[in-house]
């Protein structure tokens, strides 16, 4: 679950790890009055939306007057950020988070994440901050500088001095980056996230570490441990097929295509993709009904599939291990009745009651292609959407 900037922001406070002065408003007459108990000459006013590149997109905005925050407040609010994360649709944008300015010295890089080859968590920091760290990484991988916690002993001062000394810090930037550091490893690892990044970390003139901005992505396995986490959950910010999806126990993510897939497990409903791709077709969806797919769950994924107005064909590739074919046949045929699907459904059963399954389908009476194999259901139902579109 990701969370907006001005919440992580709250969190990092609450874990010792220092932010700028700012308030989080909602309308332009509450962002001067932000502007106004935070002091000052300058503002920082950034749009609050689950996205990066939110300055090169014109969300983050400097100011440097009363009326310009306010201004800057009415063209933000209600309008969409479009990113290069976002696609063209853009975000919409409901908040602002309202900061003092920051003398930079220097800008750095530091984040974490769960390190799935080594199985640990992983501290990345870099020199190079306020930059696209995919773009370093790519361009200069030595520039990334990595520590590996040890989930038995927890993170350890001598890699917070390693990370430090890296980035060019010396004497008591040293120990506040160590406690900095220290502050964000106790948030990650009690609050269960995925991702923590701080982009850039700065050092001020002062000589002071600061998070000047700050994403925070939290497992949404572990959401049943930390309700107050859950309740941060910005719907405004999710796809609206993606957030019905997961309140009926599906995994849907929307692409670009027109061929709707309909698949149990995600590993297969890559393959599924794969295939659709080297057949020609584009996939419309990524849609994981699960290993455990009942007939209810089945009729939720056509209604999701249905929902999406460029879809021109469906193709359904259920492999019946947990959950035998037959039972998935009956359960396409409910929902195909019920729901009236109109566009061409091609459907590829295997395991568990596969000829029963067949013969469930191919009884229906309904306009269902029944395929053998995955590259048959491919090439069938790219077909398919190649008839549906002329």
């Amino acid at each position: 679950m990701h969370l907006h900037e001005y919440q992580a922001k709250q969190l990092f406070a609450e874990f010792g790890v220092p932010v700028p002065a700012g308030r989080m408003v909602e309308s332009p007459p509450d962002a001067v009055a932000a502007a106004k108990a935070l002091g000052g000459e300058r503002w920082v006013v950034k749009a609050q939306v689950h996205a990066g590149g939110r300055g090169k997109a014109g969300g983050v905005r400097l100011v440097d007057s009363m009326e310009t925050v306010e201004k800057t407040a009415n063209d933000l609010l209600g309008s969409h950020l479009v990113t290069k994360q976002t696609g063209s649709p853009g975000l919409p944008i409901h908040r602002l988070l309202i900061e003092t300015t920051v003398a930079i010295d220097r800008e750095l890089y530091l984040g974490m994440l769960v390190d799935r080859a080594t199985e640990r968590v992983m501290v990345m920091a870099c020199a190079a901050g306020g930059m696209d760290i995919e773009e370093v990484a790519e361009r200069n991988p030595d520039a990334i500088l990595t520590e590996a916690i040890h989930p038995a002993v927890g993170l350890q001062g001598y890699q917070c001095r390693n990370l430090g000394f890296g980035l060019g810090l010396g004497g008591e930037q040293i120990r506040a980056f160590t406690r900095l550091v220290g502050g964000l490893y106790r948030l990650f690892d009690q609050l269960d996230a995925s991702l923590v990044e701080v982009n850039p970390l700065v050092l001020t003139a002062d000589g002071e570490l600061l998070a000047l901005d700050a994403k925070l992505d939290v497992d949404d396995n572990a959401l049943y441990r930390h309700a107050a986490i859950g309740d941060l959950r910005d719907p405004t910010q999710e796809d609206d097929k993606e957030r019905s999806a997961r309140e009926h126990g599906l995994n849907y993510i929307t692409l670009d295509g027109d061929i709707a897939c309909m698949v149990n497990g995600a590993g297969l409903a890559m393959a599924t993709m794969d295939l659709i791709k080297l057949h020609g077709g584009e996939p419309a969806n990524f849609l994981d009904v699960g290993g455990g797919a009942t007939a209810d769950r089945v009729a939720e994924a056509f209604k999701l599939i249905l929902s999406d107005a460029k879809v021109r064909a469906i193709l359904v590739n259920i492999f019946g291990g947990i959950v035998r074919c037959d039972l998935i046949a009956e359960g396409i045929i409910r929902a195909v009745q019920e729901i009236e699907v109109t566009l061409p459904v091609v459907v590829r059963l295997e395991g568990t009651n596969v000829d029963k399954g067949k013969a469930l389908l191919d009884e229906s009476g309904l306009s269902i292609v029944a395929a053998d194999g995955l590259t048959d259901a491919a090439q069938k139902v790219v077909q398919a959407a190649r008839e549906t579109r002329s």
